[in-house]
């Protein structure tokens, strides 16, 4: 299938430009400091207090767990925007975008294939750095979190939010203004997220609304702390605040809507794209 061919063309043209490569490094320099500085910690704590409990064990390690995957978390959406911001908008100022359009292959072909090409990565990206400092905090504390493959998935689906964003962004903008476009929905998504949690630890209702409204322009934080609490045992669920806490969580709507928003900008993106004159 010709969508096949252009994935695979996309996932070549990341290998060339060492993209990947670049990517595969860092996250496996990370794996290994987040391993080194865990184990160490968690001999000092043993040293210092002795035989811990089961439930101090899990707060501990579910405390270690979280900030690593919450920077995977970063380095995905980075990810996303960084290896497909100029992928269309490069490529039709350029107009290389010609020589693949002047041939027997639909536009809506070509912009999916990008998609499937670039959505592939970053879900092997994700599920690889996530399931390596899994394996880490088991193997050292034999710690791990009940809803873990769902906590991946959340993590995978907001990776593709992001994606998403910025492929529907290079159909109609340059690619420094389509990246600043991604990186500040982010951004406005993030502080929102704080926003709300805030907010429900205050009782505000506007600061909550106020996360909600940014959740909805861009559900990246919220499904973050949904990845976040669904991986929390009960007893740091229970804690009023922490500094990765889940003081509101978003519900399974938000989920639903998530992926109804990449359906959505997939859509626009393919109405876009094949009225534009290449």
């Amino acid at each position: 299938m010709r969508l096949g061919i252009i994935a695979k063309l996309t996932v070549r043209e990341a290998q060339r430009r060492r993209l990947l490569w670049v990517a595969l490094g860092l996250g496996a320099a990370f794996i290994a400091l987040f391993s080194v500085g865990f184990h160490f910690v968690h001999q000092e704590i043993i040293t210092q207090h002795g035989m811990v409990s089961r439930a101090e064990t899990q707060v501990f390690a579910n405390f270690f767990l979280t900030a690593g995957l919450y920077v995977i978390n970063f380095l995905s959406v980075m990810m996303a925007v960084l290896t497909s911001v100029g992928t269309l908008s490069g490529e039709i100022s350029s107009h290389t975008i010609q020589s693949l359009a002047a041939k027997p292959i639909r536009r809506w072909e070509i912009l999916l294939g990008k998609w499937v090409g670039y959505a592939g990565m970053l879900a092997a990206y994700m599920a690889g750095l996530s399931s390596g400092i899994l394996l880490v905090v088991y193997l050292i504390s034999g710690y791990a979190p009940e809803n873990w493959l769902g906590t991946i998935g959340f993590l995978v689906l907001e990776g593709w939010v992001v994606l998403t964003v910025s492929i529907l962004g290079g159909t109609f903008l340059s690619t420094i203004a389509n990246g600043v476009l991604a990186l500040m929905l982010y951004g406005i998504a993030f502080v929102g997220g704080w926003v709300e949690q805030i907010g429900s630890l205050m009782g505000s209702e506007a600061a909550i609304n106020i996360g909600i409204i940014t959740s909805l322009l861009l559900p990246s934080e919220a499904l973050w702390r949904r990845a976040a609490y669904l991986m929390q045992p009960a007893l740091i669920r229970s804690l009023p605040a922490n500094p990765f806490g889940t003081a509101s969580v978003p519900s399974p709507a938000m989920v639903v809507y998530a992926g109804l928003y990449v359906l959505a900008l997939l859509g626009a993106a393919l109405w876009i794209f094949a009225r534009r004159d290449l």
